[in-house]
Protein backbone atom coordinates (compact mmCIF):
# COMPACT_ATOMS: atom_id res chain seq x y z
CA UNK A 1 0.00 0.00 0.00
CA UNK A 2 2.79 2.36 0.50
CA UNK A 3 4.22 1.99 -2.52
CA UNK A 4 0.54 2.46 -3.94
CA UNK A 5 0.70 5.73 -2.19
CA UNK A 6 3.69 7.06 -2.80
CA UNK A 7 3.68 6.51 -6.94
CA UNK A 8 0.22 7.92 -7.03
CA UNK A 9 1.46 11.19 -5.26
CA UNK A 10 4.47 11.49 -7.17
CA UNK A 11 2.62 11.37 -10.47
CA UNK A 12 0.30 14.14 -8.83
CA UNK A 13 2.53 16.29 -7.63
CA UNK A 14 4.20 16.20 -10.81
CA UNK A 15 1.01 18.10 -12.04
CA UNK A 16 0.05 19.61 -9.24
CA UNK A 17 2.76 22.15 -7.65
CA UNK A 18 0.73 22.97 -4.21
CA UNK A 19 1.44 19.25 -3.34
CA UNK A 20 3.84 18.72 -0.45
CA UNK A 21 5.59 15.87 1.79
CA UNK A 22 6.17 15.98 4.86
CA UNK A 23 8.13 13.04 7.01
CA UNK A 24 9.09 11.98 10.62
CA UNK A 25 12.32 10.63 9.72
CA UNK A 26 10.34 7.50 8.20
CA UNK A 27 9.55 5.90 5.25
CA UNK A 28 13.49 4.82 3.87
CA UNK A 29 13.27 3.14 0.68
CA UNK A 30 9.66 4.45 -0.15
CA UNK A 31 9.62 8.28 0.31
CA UNK A 32 12.83 9.09 -2.19
CA UNK A 33 10.54 8.95 -5.16
CA UNK A 34 9.13 11.34 -4.41
CA UNK A 35 12.29 13.71 -2.82
CA UNK A 36 14.01 12.94 -5.82
CA UNK A 37 11.11 14.27 -8.28
CA UNK A 38 10.59 17.33 -6.30
CA UNK A 39 13.18 18.22 -3.98
CA UNK A 40 11.64 21.81 -3.02
CA UNK A 41 7.99 20.20 -1.74
CA UNK A 42 9.46 17.67 0.53
CA UNK A 43 10.94 17.42 3.88
CA UNK A 44 12.13 15.52 6.42
CA UNK A 45 11.40 17.36 9.95
CA UNK A 46 13.18 14.50 12.30
CA UNK A 47 11.84 12.55 14.67
CA UNK A 48 9.51 15.06 15.97
CA UNK A 49 5.99 14.22 14.92
CA UNK A 50 4.01 17.24 16.64
CA UNK A 51 6.23 20.08 15.13
CA UNK A 52 5.59 17.91 11.79
CA UNK A 53 2.18 18.89 12.48
CA UNK A 54 2.60 22.51 12.98
CA UNK A 55 4.78 22.79 9.85
CA UNK A 56 2.32 21.35 7.93
CA UNK A 57 -0.63 23.63 9.31
CA UNK A 58 1.65 26.38 8.66
CA UNK A 59 2.39 25.12 4.86
CA UNK A 60 -1.64 24.36 4.70
CA UNK A 61 -2.45 28.16 5.62
CA UNK A 62 0.46 29.44 2.56
CA UNK A 63 -1.33 27.72 0.32
CA UNK A 64 -0.02 23.99 -0.07
CA UNK A 65 -1.59 20.63 0.41
CA UNK A 66 0.37 18.47 2.86
CA UNK A 67 1.29 15.15 3.37
CA UNK A 68 2.62 14.20 6.98
CA UNK A 69 3.86 10.50 6.76
CA UNK A 70 4.95 8.49 9.80
CA UNK A 71 4.20 5.16 11.12
CA UNK A 72 0.41 4.94 12.71
CA UNK A 73 0.82 6.25 15.83
CA UNK A 74 3.54 8.30 15.79
CA UNK A 75 1.20 10.44 13.45
CA UNK A 76 -1.62 10.25 15.42
CA UNK A 77 -1.32 9.19 19.16
CA UNK A 78 1.49 11.19 19.84
CA UNK A 79 0.52 14.43 18.18
CA UNK A 80 -3.32 14.33 18.52
CA UNK A 81 -3.38 17.86 20.29
CA UNK A 82 -1.21 19.47 17.28
CA UNK A 83 -3.80 18.15 14.79
CA UNK A 84 -6.92 19.05 16.95
CA UNK A 85 -5.50 22.54 17.12
CA UNK A 86 -3.59 23.17 13.99
CA UNK A 87 -5.74 21.23 11.19
CA UNK A 88 -8.86 20.43 12.52
CA UNK A 89 -9.62 24.08 14.15
CA UNK A 90 -8.48 25.82 10.69
CA UNK A 91 -9.92 23.37 8.36
CA UNK A 92 -6.70 22.76 6.73
CA UNK A 93 -6.26 20.52 3.62
CA UNK A 94 -3.70 18.15 5.67
CA UNK A 95 -3.40 14.67 5.11
CA UNK A 96 -2.23 12.46 8.12
CA UNK A 97 -0.69 9.41 6.71
CA UNK A 98 -0.53 6.54 9.14
CA UNK A 99 1.18 3.48 7.93
CA UNK A 100 0.99 -0.10 9.81
CA UNK A 101 -2.34 -0.23 10.33
CA UNK A 102 -3.09 -2.63 12.69
CA UNK A 103 -0.87 -5.37 13.38
CA UNK A 104 1.79 -5.70 10.50
CA UNK A 105 4.51 -4.18 12.53
CA UNK A 106 4.12 -7.39 14.52
CA UNK A 107 7.10 -8.12 15.94
CA UNK A 108 7.87 -4.51 17.07
CA UNK A 109 5.50 -4.99 19.84
CA UNK A 110 2.32 -3.36 21.04
CA UNK A 111 3.91 0.16 21.04
CA UNK A 112 3.85 0.16 17.24
CA UNK A 113 0.40 -1.39 16.36
CA UNK A 114 -2.03 0.55 15.78
CA UNK A 115 -5.19 -0.28 17.42
CA UNK A 116 -7.10 2.91 18.63
CA UNK A 117 -5.97 5.30 15.41
CA UNK A 118 -9.25 5.00 13.99
CA UNK A 119 -11.38 5.66 16.97
CA UNK A 120 -9.18 8.54 18.08
CA UNK A 121 -9.12 9.88 14.54
CA UNK A 122 -13.11 10.08 14.02
CA UNK A 123 -13.75 12.07 16.95
CA UNK A 124 -12.12 15.27 15.36
CA UNK A 125 -14.32 17.76 13.57
CA UNK A 126 -14.28 17.69 9.57
CA UNK A 127 -11.55 14.91 9.80
CA UNK A 128 -12.12 12.65 6.55
CA UNK A 129 -10.82 9.00 7.87
CA UNK A 130 -9.73 6.37 4.93
CA UNK A 131 -8.64 3.02 5.48
CA UNK A 132 -8.10 1.59 2.02
CA UNK A 133 -8.58 -1.98 1.43
CA UNK A 134 -5.95 -3.16 -1.04
CA UNK A 135 -3.31 -0.90 -3.09
CA UNK A 136 -5.37 -0.27 -5.84
CA UNK A 137 -7.78 1.49 -3.34
CA UNK A 138 -4.61 2.91 -1.71
CA UNK A 139 -3.65 4.59 -4.93
CA UNK A 140 -7.25 5.93 -5.22
CA UNK A 141 -7.96 7.34 -1.75
CA UNK A 142 -4.29 9.41 -2.41
CA UNK A 143 -5.25 10.98 -5.40
CA UNK A 144 -8.57 12.04 -4.60
CA UNK A 145 -6.83 13.37 -1.53
CA UNK A 146 -4.68 15.65 -3.48
CA UNK A 147 -7.88 17.89 -4.72
CA UNK A 148 -9.92 17.33 -1.26
CA UNK A 149 -10.12 20.20 0.96
CA UNK A 150 -10.67 18.74 4.32
CA UNK A 151 -8.63 16.92 7.08
CA UNK A 152 -8.06 13.64 6.26
CA UNK A 153 -6.13 10.65 7.78
CA UNK A 154 -5.14 8.00 5.21
CA UNK A 155 -4.63 4.42 7.55
CA UNK A 156 -2.14 2.17 5.07
CA UNK A 157 -0.66 -1.40 5.75
CA UNK A 158 2.67 -1.73 5.07
CA UNK A 159 3.80 -3.80 1.99
CA UNK A 160 3.02 -6.94 0.29
CA UNK A 161 -1.14 -6.38 0.66
CA UNK A 162 -2.86 -8.49 -1.99
CA UNK A 163 -4.41 -6.86 -4.80
CA UNK A 164 -8.05 -7.39 -4.42
CA UNK A 165 -9.73 -5.69 -7.57
CA UNK A 166 -8.10 -6.76 -10.80
CA UNK A 167 -7.42 -3.22 -11.67
CA UNK A 168 -8.53 0.59 -10.82
CA UNK A 169 -11.45 0.32 -8.90
CA UNK A 170 -14.49 3.00 -8.73
CA UNK A 171 -13.23 4.41 -5.89
CA UNK A 172 -15.40 7.50 -4.13
CA UNK A 173 -14.78 8.83 -0.65
CA UNK A 174 -17.69 8.01 1.73
CA UNK A 175 -19.18 4.77 -0.64
CA UNK A 176 -18.44 1.86 0.21
CA UNK A 177 -17.07 -1.03 -2.58
CA UNK A 178 -19.05 -4.25 -3.00
CA UNK A 179 -16.70 -6.60 -3.86
CA UNK A 180 -18.69 -9.87 -2.99
CA UNK A 181 -22.59 -10.22 -3.30
CA UNK A 182 -24.31 -12.74 -1.04
CA UNK A 183 -27.96 -12.47 1.05
CA UNK A 184 -27.07 -14.39 3.99
CA UNK A 185 -25.05 -12.14 5.87
CA UNK A 186 -22.84 -8.90 5.53
CA UNK A 187 -19.26 -8.74 6.19
CA UNK A 188 -17.89 -4.95 6.44
CA UNK A 189 -14.60 -4.99 6.41
CA UNK A 190 -11.84 -2.12 6.73
CA UNK A 191 -8.47 -1.67 5.74
CA UNK A 192 -6.56 -4.59 5.13
CA UNK A 193 -8.88 -7.08 6.82
CA UNK A 194 -10.34 -7.33 3.19
CA UNK A 195 -8.35 -9.99 2.07
CA UNK A 196 -9.17 -11.95 5.07
CA UNK A 197 -12.81 -11.56 5.15
CA UNK A 198 -13.13 -12.55 1.36
CA UNK A 199 -11.49 -15.54 2.38
CA UNK A 200 -13.81 -16.39 5.58
CA UNK A 201 -16.68 -15.65 2.67
CA UNK A 202 -14.81 -18.28 0.64
CA UNK A 203 -14.89 -20.32 3.24
CA UNK A 204 -18.26 -20.17 4.77
CA UNK A 205 -20.07 -20.88 1.17
CA UNK A 206 -17.64 -23.97 0.92
CA UNK A 207 -18.30 -25.59 4.32
CA UNK A 208 -21.64 -23.86 5.50
CA UNK A 209 -23.53 -23.30 1.96
CA UNK A 210 -23.38 -19.14 3.25
CA UNK A 211 -23.69 -16.74 0.82
CA UNK A 212 -21.82 -13.83 2.17
CA UNK A 213 -22.04 -9.84 0.90
CA UNK A 214 -18.47 -8.29 1.46
CA UNK A 215 -18.16 -4.92 1.54
CA UNK A 216 -14.81 -3.01 1.38
CA UNK A 217 -15.72 0.44 4.15
CA UNK A 218 -12.70 2.28 3.12
CA UNK A 219 -14.16 5.50 3.95
CA UNK A 220 -15.14 5.19 8.14
CA UNK A 221 -16.27 9.37 8.50
CA UNK A 222 -18.47 9.91 6.51
CA UNK A 223 -19.49 6.58 7.02
CA UNK A 224 -21.79 4.67 3.83
CA UNK A 225 -25.49 5.12 5.31
CA UNK A 226 -26.88 3.28 2.49
CA UNK A 227 -24.49 0.48 2.27
CA UNK A 228 -25.27 -0.45 5.90
CA UNK A 229 -29.02 0.30 5.75
CA UNK A 230 -29.29 -2.50 2.48
CA UNK A 231 -26.58 -4.47 4.36
CA UNK A 232 -28.78 -5.01 7.37
CA UNK A 233 -32.25 -4.59 5.72
CA UNK A 234 -31.49 -7.10 2.87
CA UNK A 235 -29.01 -9.66 4.37
CA UNK A 236 -29.90 -9.32 8.53
CA UNK A 237 -26.72 -10.34 9.58
CA UNK A 238 -23.80 -7.38 9.63
CA UNK A 239 -20.11 -8.46 10.79
CA UNK A 240 -17.44 -5.50 11.15
CA UNK A 241 -14.25 -6.77 10.18
CA UNK A 242 -11.53 -4.86 11.73
CA UNK A 243 -7.77 -5.45 12.74
CA UNK A 244 -8.58 -2.30 15.10
CA UNK A 245 -9.89 -2.08 18.90
CA UNK A 246 -14.02 -2.99 18.59
CA UNK A 247 -14.73 -0.18 20.88
CA UNK A 248 -14.31 2.65 19.15
CA UNK A 249 -13.43 1.80 15.34
CA UNK A 250 -15.38 0.86 12.52
CA UNK A 251 -17.91 -1.60 14.56
CA UNK A 252 -18.98 1.38 16.67
CA UNK A 253 -19.71 3.60 14.17
CA UNK A 254 -21.96 0.70 12.44
CA UNK A 255 -23.28 -0.37 15.12
CA UNK A 256 -24.51 3.19 16.28
CA UNK A 257 -25.92 3.84 12.70
CA UNK A 258 -27.92 0.52 13.32
CA UNK A 259 -29.38 1.77 16.63
CA UNK A 260 -30.02 5.42 15.44
CA UNK A 261 -31.43 4.74 12.39
CA UNK A 262 -33.68 1.20 13.60
CA UNK A 263 -32.57 -0.68 11.45
CA UNK A 264 -33.51 -3.73 12.89
CA UNK A 265 -34.47 -6.30 13.44
CA UNK A 266 -30.91 -7.55 12.33
CA UNK A 267 -28.25 -9.36 13.87
CA UNK A 268 -24.93 -7.93 14.57
CA UNK A 269 -21.85 -8.50 16.11
CA UNK A 270 -17.93 -6.64 15.81
CA UNK A 271 -14.76 -8.81 14.96
CA UNK A 272 -11.50 -6.89 16.07
CA UNK A 273 -9.39 -6.45 19.09
CA UNK A 274 -11.30 -6.97 22.35
CA UNK A 275 -10.82 -4.29 25.25
CA UNK A 276 -7.83 -4.68 27.22
CA UNK A 277 -6.32 -6.13 24.36
CA UNK A 278 -2.69 -6.48 24.37
CA UNK A 279 -0.74 -7.49 21.24
CA UNK A 280 2.15 -8.51 22.29
CA UNK A 281 4.91 -9.73 19.46
CA UNK A 282 5.03 -12.35 17.02
CA UNK A 283 3.94 -13.12 13.46
CA UNK A 284 1.32 -10.66 12.17
CA UNK A 285 -0.45 -14.30 11.36
CA UNK A 286 0.40 -15.29 14.95
CA UNK A 287 -1.33 -12.09 16.70
CA UNK A 288 -4.79 -12.15 13.81
CA UNK A 289 -5.19 -15.37 15.05
CA UNK A 290 -5.38 -14.25 19.04
CA UNK A 291 -8.39 -12.14 17.45
CA UNK A 292 -10.29 -15.48 17.53
CA UNK A 293 -12.16 -17.46 14.18
CA UNK A 294 -14.35 -14.92 12.33
CA UNK A 295 -16.11 -17.66 10.13
CA UNK A 296 -17.21 -19.17 14.17
CA UNK A 297 -18.39 -15.20 14.72
CA UNK A 298 -20.41 -15.62 11.44
CA UNK A 299 -21.95 -19.09 11.89
CA UNK A 300 -23.11 -18.20 15.35
CA UNK A 301 -24.30 -15.05 14.47
CA UNK A 302 -26.28 -16.63 12.04
CA UNK A 303 -27.86 -19.35 14.74
CA UNK A 304 -29.37 -15.85 16.42
CA UNK A 305 -30.62 -14.30 12.91
CA UNK A 306 -32.55 -17.46 12.53
CA UNK A 307 -33.93 -17.42 16.10
CA UNK A 308 -34.71 -13.37 15.71
CA UNK A 309 -36.40 -14.55 12.34
CA UNK A 310 -38.39 -17.04 14.27
CA UNK A 311 -39.70 -14.30 16.26
CA UNK A 312 -37.69 -15.31 19.67
CA UNK A 313 -35.85 -13.14 21.93
CA UNK A 314 -32.43 -11.76 20.21
CA UNK A 315 -29.89 -12.92 22.92
CA UNK A 316 -27.04 -10.35 23.64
Amino acid sequence: MRTAFIDMLTAEAGRDKSLFLLTADLGFSVLERFRDACPDRFLNVGIAEQNMIGVAAGLAHSGFTVFAYSLVNFATLRCFEQIRNDVCNHDLPVRIVGVGGGMVYSTQGYTHHGLEDIGVMRTLPGMVVLAPGDPHEAAEATRLLCTDRRPAYLRLGKSGERRIHASSVNFEIGRAITVAEGRDCTLISTGCMLAYALDIADRLRADHSVHARVLSMHTIKPIDVDAVTAAARETGAVITVEEHSVGSGLGSVVGDLIATHGLGPVAFTKFGTPDGYRSGAGTHDHLRGLMGNLEDVVIDLLRRKGATQRGTRLLP
